[in-house]
């Protein structure tokens, strides 16, 4: 593993401890040269499906495309880093389970819709107007009343979140 301040290959790991769901290897490290001490993430590297895109295109199963569409859609949300790590957990799992070697596009992308869903309806609207391509604000509509009706129990000031009405 290289320095990431001087890039010496020599380095000592000073300390290893598993992550909190022990999926990965955290190692404290020491630079042999600089003496400056880095972090680095082991995990196991498992044959991920290859993607196969609305088009008939193929491409290796990507987790940063996953985190990066989960980021922007929980952008200013009161969404962590480590939920949207759990997600894309969750979803490769998901990926995993089906054994298979060809996976489509839409199979991940449903699946982080209901994840979304269940984690913040407004990263979940805006992660569907991307992913479903909305046209128009009708369709923007259709979405928001499916949300509305499966809250209808919920008062509507609790349903539409922490934000209080002036009077």
């Amino acid at each position: 593993m290289k320095c990431p301040f001087c890039h010496e290959a020599e380095n000592r790991v000073i300390d290893s401890r598993l992550s909190k769901d022990s999926n990965m290897i955290r190692r404290r490290r020491e630079c042999e040269r600089c003496n400056r001490r880095f972090t680095t993430y082991e995990r196991v590297e498992e044959m991920m499906p290859l993607v196969v895109k609305k088009d008939g295109r193929r491409e290796s199963y990507d987790r940063l495309k996953i985190i990066n569409g989960l980021k922007r859609a929980c952008e200013k949300r009161p969404v962590s880093i480590d939920t949207i790590e759990m997600i894309a957990d969750r979803i490769e799992r998901i990926i995993q389970e089906r054994g298979e070697k060809e996976i489509a596009s839409s199979v991940i992308g449903e699946a982080l819709m209901r994840e979304l869903h269940d984690t913040d309806p407004v990263a979940y609207v805006r992660f569907a107007s991307v992913y479903r391509s909305f046209k128009d604000i009708s369709e923007f509509m259709v979405e928001l009343e499916e949300l509305l009706k499966e809250r209808k129990g919920i008062p509507l000031a609790k349903a539409a979140g922490p934000r209080q009405r002036r009077e």
